[in-house]
Parts: structure tokens; C-alpha cells; sequence
């Protein structure tokens, strides 16, 4: 069997780094600052950039390498760079590929903590931006500027699943010359893989999916190499670097990616199917549901629907948070992708700082419930929020 062959549970556990003299099976940790060099000309040679080896953990680790050879095998990229967080990932990006008078599109229905990224920080470097609506694509090109370097955009959106047409994005920004970034945290590489429909970047909170267990934070850039390279520019100057030790913990749980992911899926859609047909429930969200506005398009960019469900709970407000008292197994946390399922309520937690407007904007409704459907099984799940609906 040819590397080029391998499936992708083959590829996400047999990619390694080489075994050091000790033909370990498993890839040690690395847990170094620094490496020596034998003499001062390999170190000038190195520092010039004449040879490529490892010299800082700022800049290069056995163990990041490893995450990185793996993301890209499986994302289908040709270079890589991980970072300490998903926002870490997010902020490097834009700080890397925009420079002062540039301009930024992105898709309205995105994380809260990067709409703060655009809306409130990038304007201190006098960067412009604006939204993007989903189902306003025939609008989109009313705001395109001269000066448009990026668009960014996730799918499915966090928090309201929104799917966005790839190959549509794709052909608009070769269209108008624009870099096309894609947010793949809901998804994985597992079910979807933004680079073959065109994307140039992908970014990933691997605190999420990749890791799976809610043990450790990072994230991941992969895409064209030109680009990649700018970002490890500008990265190991600015210090964003994923620990070694966390990288060691995310090429191992990339091992089980796809086992979680398979399961994640399958209890999500239960569960999707179970809210659909309950008296208080008022909408359901989830790609894989035929009631999803995007279906199609999620059929034909992702190999399932992913472990995210949001609903709109039948009493508003206050109905949410009798329901979010009410649930006893499930979490209540500021993360998702876990073993755990875990709910929130969006409003009040990861868009709180979002107006009021900018939620209605985004469909953030003040009824919207998330929840991160985990791998326990899936009656002891409908039991729990069964509980928590008899309480509302």
C-alpha cells in the first residue's frame, strides 16, 4: 500500500515523526525549550536558514511537527503551522495576511470571540471589514473594494449551523482576487475538507474535535504553502506557539478522530431527530436534518452532520434557563467537541457581548439552546434534557 492510498484512519494514526534509537512505538514527548548544535557553523547555518532543523520551540518541535504532518495529510494541505488556541489561530491569521488600510470580509454567523477580533480589535490597525450575509450571496459582491485581501468564513457556523456554499465562495474570491479562509472546528477533516473545494487556509480549534477529551487547548492553520510560510513568520517572532505537550496530546487523540467523530454524528442526529418532534420544541437545527434550510449543501461538502444541535425552546428566555438549571448528567461548560455532552445558551455566554442587534443579525435567538452532542448513549442523553423539559 502506497502513503497516497491510505484512508484517512490509517493516515490520522500511522503518520509519525521518525523513532529516535530507541525504536519507541509510540512518539515520545518532546519537553524542550531548546536543541544543541555540534559546532558554531551548524548554528550559523541553521540561523541563515541554509539548514532546516530544529533550534527553538518557538519556532519548531519535534512534536508540533508531527500535529502539523498530520493535519495536512488529512485536510489534504501542503504546510502547516500550529498555534497555543483557536483564536490564537484566528488572530495570527488575520494578523499575518492584513496590513494597515487593508479591507476583510467575513460571514456575519461566526464565534463571538472572533466577530471582537474583526469588529473591535482589527480596527486598531486600521483594517476594514465588513459582513456577509448567508442566503444574500447575490449581494455579496456589493461589497467588494479595491483593497479586499480576505474573506473568512466558518461552516457550519457557531452557534446557528449555518452551512456556506463553498465552491460559490470559492469562485467568488478567485473571482475578485481574494484569499478564502475557512473556520473547519464544527466539521473536522473527517467530514469535510474546505481545500478541496478551493479554500486556501483552514484554521481549527483543536481544543474542540481534535483533542475530544476537553484536556488541553491549540489550534491549526494549514493550506498553501506561500501563505503558511508568512504566518511561521510572523509566528515565531510573536510567540503564539502550540507547548509541545499539548501537541503530543493532539496528534495522539487525532488517532481516534474518526471512531468520536462516527459517533459524535450518530448521537447528534438521534438526538436532532428526537428535539424535531417534541411539543417544546419551536425549531431544530442540524445539516443532516431534510428540514435544514442548507441541506443540499451540507450533503454535498460534508460526510455527515457533524455533533452540533441547536434549538429554540417553546417560553423564551426564561424557559432557557429553567431548561439549563434543570439538566443534571449533561455539562454545563464554555467549550464543545468533549466525550461530555455539554449545552449552553449562547445569548448569555459565548455571543454575550454581542448587542442585541447583532444577535437578532447572526439568528441568535434569546430561546436558542446548543448543544454539543457527546459519546454517551444516546437514551441516557434524551433522558437527561427529558428531564430538564418536564422542569420548564
Amino acid at each position: 500500500m502506497t502513503k497516497k492510498s491510505r484512508h484517512f484512519e490509517t493516515e490520522a494514526i500511522r503518520t509519525q515523526i521518525n523513532t529516535t534509537e530507541e525504536k519507541e512505538h509510540s512518539t515520545p514527548m518532546y519537553l524542550t525549550s531548546s536543541f544543541v548544535f555540534d559546532d558554531a557553523e551548524e548554528m550559523r547555518a541553521t540561523f541563515a536558514d541554509e539548514l532546516e532543523r530544529n533550534t527553538y520551540s518557538r519556532f519548531t518541535n519535534p512534536n508540533t511537527t508531527e500535529l502539523i504532518d498530520k493535519m495536512c495529510a488529512l485536510e489534504g494541505a501542503e504546510a502547516g503551522f500550529a498555534t497555543s488556541t483557536g483564536m490564537s489561530a484566528v488572530f495570527t491569521t488575520f494578523a499575518t495576511l492584513l496590513s494597515a488600510g487593508d479591507h476583510m470580509l467575513s460571514v456575519r454567523s461566526i464565534f463571538g470571540s472572533s466577530h471582537t477580533v474583526i469588529s473591535k480589535f482589527l480596527p486598531k490597525f486600521k483594517v476594514e471589514s465588513d459582513y456577509l450575509d448567508i442566503g444574500q450571496e447575490d449581494q455579496w459582491q456589493n461589497l467588494v473594494k479595491e483593497n479586499t485581501k480576505v474573506l473568512y468564513l466558518e461552516t457550519p457556523t457557531n452557534p446557528g449551523i449555518e452551512l456556506v456554499d463553498m465552491e460559490f465562495v470559492n469562485d467568488f474570491c478567485k473571482k475578485n482576487d481574494i484569499i478564502f479562509v475557512v473556520d473547519n472546528c464544527f466539521a473536522t477533516p473527517y467530514l469535510q475538507r474546505p481545500i478541496d473545494f478551493g479554500a486556501d487556509l483552514v484554521i481549527h480549534s483543536a481544543t474542540k474535535y481534535i483533542d475530544g477529551q476537553g484536556r488541553v487547548m491549540g489550534g491549526i492553520i494549514v493550506g498553501r504553502q506561500d501563505l503558511v510560510k508568512e504566518i511561521f513568520t510572523f509566528s515565531r517572532s510573536t510567540g503564539p506557539t502550540l507547548s509541545p505537550f499539548n501537541a503530543w496530546v493532539l496528534s495522539k487523540s487525532l488517532e481516534t478522530l474518526a471512531v468520536r467523530m462516527d459517533r459524535h454524528c450518530d448521537n447528534a442526529l438521534a438526538l436532532a431527530q428526537y428535539l424535531e418532534s417534541h411539543p417544546q420544541v419551536e425549531w431544530v437545527r442540524y445539516p443532516f436534518l431534510p428540514s435544514h434550510p442548507q441541506h443540499e449543501i451540507a450533503k454535498k461538502q460534508m460526510k455527515a452532520g457533524g455533533g452540533m444541535v441547536c434549538f429554540g425552546l417553546k417560553g423564551g428566555l426564561e424557559a432557557g434557563k429553567t431548561f439549563l438549571k434543570s439538566v443534571e448528567m449533561c455539562s454545563l461548560t464554555a467549550n464543545l467537541g468533549d466525550t461530555r455532552t455539554i449545552v449552553t445558551h449562547p445569548p448569555s455566554t459565548t455571543h454575550a457581548k454581542l448587542t442585541d442587534e447583532e444577535r437578532a443579525a447572526t439568528g441568535i435567538t434569546p430561546n436558542m439552546i446548543r448543544v454539543s452532542v457527546g459519546l454517551e448513549h444516546i437514551e441516557d442523553i434524551k433522558a437527561d434534557l427529558d428531564l430538564a423539559f418536564s422542569k420548564v
